[in-house]
């Protein structure tokens, strides 16, 4: 059963991407998942730092990630997470969905604490990851004419200076 506040394909796609651009920055593999809350109704999407077996540091926030039917997003930081294991991990933060009026996200810190509220998922993030529009490249066209009309005129040539001021022979 999907909950009615569920991530859209755009949106996981768009959490899938912040994690592997977030694996990239810190160098270190990122696990993102997507998690049904039972009985609440919303999904919210956690990332996190996978722990050594041996990492004994009690004051990192921990939190299970993965497990049978997990959904995870991105690459995961190439870690094989097939075998439906849990993994113990190091909560960096989350992303939580909501039904307030003009709030569908809500950002929770590593503390668990509730610290930014949105109705745009990218005010969220830590990298503007939104596809760039292509920009026309209306002024090459330009400049490529303006070489072709300077050739002509015997400006340009070979060992002068095209950008520089024109001078007197």
């Amino acid at each position: 059963m999907t909950p009615p506040l569920a991530f859209t394909p755009a949106e996981a796609d768009l959490l899938g991407r912040t994690a592997d651009a977030l694996c990239a920055y810190l160098g270190k593999p990122v696990i993102a998942e997507i998690v049904a809350e039972p009985g609440e109704g919303y999904e919210w999407a956690l990332f996190a730092l996978p722990l050594a077996p041996d990492d004994a540091d009690e004051d990192k926030p921990r939190v299970q990630a993965g497990g049978p039917g997990a959904r995870f997003l991105g690459s995961s930081g190439g870690l094989d997470l097939s075998d439906g294991q849990p993994v113990d991990c190091e909560f960096l933060w989350a992303v939580q969905l909501s039904d307030l009026e003009g709030v569908r996200y809500i950002k929770v810190d590593a503390q668990g604490e509730e610290v930014a509220w949105t109705d745009t998922l990218t005010d969220l993030l830590p990298f503007d990851l939104r596809e760039a529009e292509a920009p026309e490249d209306e002024g090459e066209e330009a400049d490529d004419e303006g070489d072709e009309e300077e050739d002509k005129d015997g400006e340009g040539q070979e060992g002068e200076d095209p950008g520089g001021p024109p001078t007197d022979r």
